[in-house]
C-alpha cells in the first residue's frame, strides 16, 4: 500500500519513504511523570500507536522509541519555575524519585489499557545524563551557549532559521515579550543546564563542568533519540502543543551539533478538548483512564473515540461521545462474535481499508469502510476474515473479547478488563489492587492457565 503522512515541517501531506530500506526510525515524546497522565496525553499515543500499526502494515520493521521525562521539565516553558517532579513531590509528600517510580507505573497500565503496542525501549531522562552533557559539551565547542547566573543557555540567534517548524514570528516575539528575560540575550533563547539554587539541595541533580544542576527538558529528547536511533531519522512525534518550543529547540541543538532537523518527519497529534478548553494538568480537574474505568467504561471505547476523529482535528470529550463509542465497540464486538472463523479477508475491502489509513491515517473514513463491511451481505466468515485484517491498525482486540454473564455490573467488567492488561504486563501490584478493588465490589476474581475467573464473592 501507498503511505503519505503529514509533516509539520513542510506543511504538506506527502509520500512516505524511510531513510533505510524496510526499517523505521519512530521517536514519541513520552511522559513527564509528575502526575497522572489524562485522556487528552492519552489520545496522543494512540495516535501514535496507530501510525506504528500502519508502518507495519506497510511491512516495515519499526524501532520505536518512548521516553520517560522524569527531571529537568520545568513549569514553564520560558524556563522558569520549578521542575515538575520536585513539584509533585512537595505535592505528594513522597521523593521526586519515588513519584517518578509511581506514575511512571501508572502511565504504564494506562498504555497497557488502551492496547498500545510496547515500544522498543523506554529511555529515562536520568539514566542518560552522560549522554546530555556530552552533547551540551559539543554545543559549547561549536560556540552556541552562553553562562548566566542561574545555568547554561542555547544562543538561538546563532540560527537564521530557528523556529521553521513552529513557523515563529521571532521579531513580534521580541516586540510583544512581557516576561522577565533575566540575563537571557532573548526571548526564544532556552537552558541546556540548570544550576541547582544556591543554599538549598534538589533532590536530582549532577555534577557537571559548568556546576552542580540539572539538564534543561529539551537537550533530554534530542540526547536520547539521538542514542536509539541516531541524529537523523524517520519520524518524530509528540502533541501539537509541543510544536512552538519543545521540538522547536530539539531542532536547534541538533542542528547545531549534527547538522540534521533530527527527523525526516514531524508529526503532531492535535487536542482533546473538554467543556470548550484544552484538558491541561493545570486545571486540576483532569479526566483519567481510571476516571472511565470507575464509570464502567471500556478502555478500548476510548481508544476507539480516538479512532472516530483525524488525530489531526479537535476532538471534544462529552458523556454522550463516549457512551456512542461504548455502544459502538459492544455492536463490533458482538456482530464479530457471531460471524464463524475460517473464511478468507475480501480484497475488495481490504484495499480501501488500506488506502484510506494509507492516506494520513484517515481512520474516520477507515471506521466507515468498517461499518460498511458489518452491514454488508457478504459471507459472515469473510466479514470475520476481514475485520482481522482492519484490527492490525484499529487495536480493539476483537479476537480476544470474551463476552460475560450478563448479570456481571459494567464497572466490573472493565476493571476486569483493565486487570488483564496489567496481569499481560506483569506488573502484579496493580493486579492485585483491582483484585481488591473487585473484592469492595462484592466479586472474586482468581487466576488461571485460561485466563481470569470470576465470581461473587460470598461472604
Amino acid at each position: 500500500m501507498s503511505l503519505a503522512l503529514y509533516d509539520t515541517w513542510s506543511r504538506t501531506v506527502r509520500p512516505f519513504a524511510p531513510l533505510q530500506t524496510d526499517h523505521v526510525g519512530l521517536y514519541c515524546c513520552g511522559p513527564t511523570v509528575y502526575d497522572y497522565a489524562h485522556i487528552g496525553n492519552l489520545r496522543t499515543y494512540v495516535f501514535e500507536d496507530v501510525l506504528r500499526r500502519v508502518l507495519m502494515l506497510n511491512g516495515y520493521e519499526v524501532r520505536h522509541i518512548v521516553n520517560i521525562t522524569d527531571v529537568g521539565h520545568l513549569v514553564s516553558d520560558a524556563d522558569e519555575g520549578e521542575d515538575k517532579m520536585e513539584k509533585g513531590s512537595r505535592r505528594t509528600g513522597k521523593s521526586a524519585w519515588e513519584i517518578a517510580e509511581h506514575y511512571t507505573e501508572a502511565f504504564l497500565s494506562d498504555w497497557r489499557a488502551l492496547n498500545l503496542l510496547e515500544p522498543t525501549a523506554w529511555p529515562r531522562a536520568t539514566d542518560h545524563i552522560p549522554e546530555q552533557l556530552e552533547f551540551i559539551a559539543a554545543l559549547q565547542r561549536k560556540g552556541y551557549t552562553y553562562q548566566t547566573a542561574d545555568g547554561l543557555y542555547f544562543d538561538t540567534t546563532r540560527q537564521d532559521d530557528y523556529g521553521h517548524l513552529a513557523r515563529l514570528d521571532r521579531a513580534g516575539l521580541r516586540a510583544g515579550t512581557r516576561v522577565a528575560m533575566g540575563e537571557k540575550r532573548d526571548v526564544s533563547d532556552f537552558a541546556l543546564w540548570k544550576f541547582s539554587p544556591m543554599n538549598s539541595k534538589r533532590q536530582m541533580e549532577w555534577d557537571s563542568p559548568w556546576g552542580r544542576g540539572f539538564p534543561g527538558w529539551h537537550i533530554e529528547c534530542s540526547a536520547m533519540s539521538a542514542k536509539h536511533l541516531g541524529p537523523w531519522f524517520d519520524i518524530h512525534c509528540g502533541g501539537e502543543d509541543h510544536i512552538g518550543v519543545h521540538h522547536s529547540n530539539e531542532i536547534a541543538q541538533t542542528q547545531a551539533c549534527h547538522g540534521t532537523r533530527l527527523a525526516n518527519f514531524w508529526m503532531h497529534g492535535h487536542f482533546l478538548m473538554l467543556d470548550d478548553r484544552k484538558m491541561a494538568k493545570t486545571d486540576g480537574d483532569f479526566v483519567r483512564l481510571q476516571t472511565l474505568v470507575d464509570q464502567g467504561i471500556d478502555p478500548l471505547a476510548y481508544r476507539y473515540l480516538c479512532l472516530t476523529a483525524h488525530y489531526r482535528s479537535t476532538l471534544r470529550f462529552t458523556e454522550e461521545a463516549i457512551t456512542a463509542a461504548q455502544s459502538a465497540l459492544d455492536r463490533l464486538r458482538k456482530a464479530y462474535l457471531d460471524w464463524p472463523g475460517g473464511g478468507t479477508a475480501d480484497e475488495g475491502f481490504v484495499r480501501r481499508f488500506d488506502a484510506e489509513v494509507g492516506q494520513d491515517l484517515n481512520l474516520p473514513r477507515a471506521l466507515a469502510v468498517l461499518w460498511e463491511l458489518v452491514r454488508s451481505e457478504l459471507p459472515a466468515a469473510t466479514r470475520r476474515a476481514t475485520v482481522d485484517h482492519f484490527d492490525t491498525v484499529l487495536g480493539l482486540r476483537l479476537a480476544e473479547w470474551q463476552v460475560l454473564a450478563p448479570d456481571i455490573p459494567a464497572n466490573v467488567a472493565a476493571l476486569l478488563t483493565v486487570r488483564e492488561e496489567a496481569r499481560a504486563g506483569k506488573n502484579w501490584a496493580e493486579a492485585d489492587r483491582l483484585r481488591d478493588a473487585l473484592r469492595a465490589l462484592g466479586w472474586r476474581v482468581e487466576d488461571s492457565a485460561s485466563g481470569q475467573r470470576l465470581s461473587p464473592d460470598e461472604k
